[in-house]
């Protein structure tokens, strides 16, 4: 991997994908790599990576509150807003790539399922929580949801306690609405070896710097 030019822009590189896939640790390896090849890298999550976020992180998460799901996103995107502003554009600035487990995606694809609110509408919603920043690309870590759930060792958060079948049509929604993020994707199969999914993400990005440095 070639090393960055002074002048080389930040990147916004998001990894995404039913819980259990892999990401957390997708995302360290990947950080590693990148710093190893002398890149500035920043890890962030969504939501959280602001005192605001973190807050919202455990009401939206962890809690066991009564929420709509129009709410329930809309409370996301104010999560994702303070953290574009206050830390993700002054590191792209810097020409850091920032690593972002989860974005938009995700929010679409959670809140959508049910009927309460449509997909169009969360995309719109998105775009001006998002002050028209769009991932330069976006990995999605694909399996089997029960696959995928039979991995999750810890309590079931607010999104997972929904049942297999909800987390069914989270990945098929996964899949479904991909293509509207507005840039590069790759889909990887997360359910092959992690150094193989290591390898797959890897060769992903190094084309993604190979068109921009």
């Amino acid at each position: 991997m070639s090393r960055p030019s002074p002048q080389s822009p930040g990147l916004l590189i998001t990894l995404d994908g039913i819980d259990g896939t892999g990401k957390s640790t997708q995302i360290a390896r990947l950080a590693d790599t990148l710093r190893d090849s002398g890149h500035e890298v920043l890890v962030v999550r969504d939501p959280g990576s602001t005192e605001i976020g973190t807050k919202l992180r455990a009401l939206l998460l962890d809690s066991t509150l009564a929420l709509h799901r129009r709410t329930e996103a809309m409370l996301f995107m104010a999560s994702r807003c303070e953290m574009i502003e206050t830390v993700i554009r002054p590191a792209l600035d810097r020409g850091t790539i920032v690593l972002s487990d989860r974005f938009l995606l995700a929010n679409v694809v959670y809140q959508s399922i049910g009927g309460q609110v449509s997909a169009e509408t969360l995309w719109t919603m998105g775009r001006l929580a998002c002050g028209g920043l769009r991932p330069d690309l976006t990995l999605l870590l694909d399996m089997p949801a029960d696959q995928a759930m039979a991995r999750i060792q810890r309590t079931a958060d607010r999104m997972e306690s929904r049942g297999l079948d909800y987390m069914i049509a989270v990945r098929d929604a996964f899949c479904r609405e991909l293509a509207n993020v507005g840039g590069p994707t790759v889909v990887v199969d997360a359910g092959a070896a992690p150094d193989l999914v290591s390898k797959k993400i890897l060769t992903a990005v190094t084309e993604m710097l190979g068109q921009t440095r």
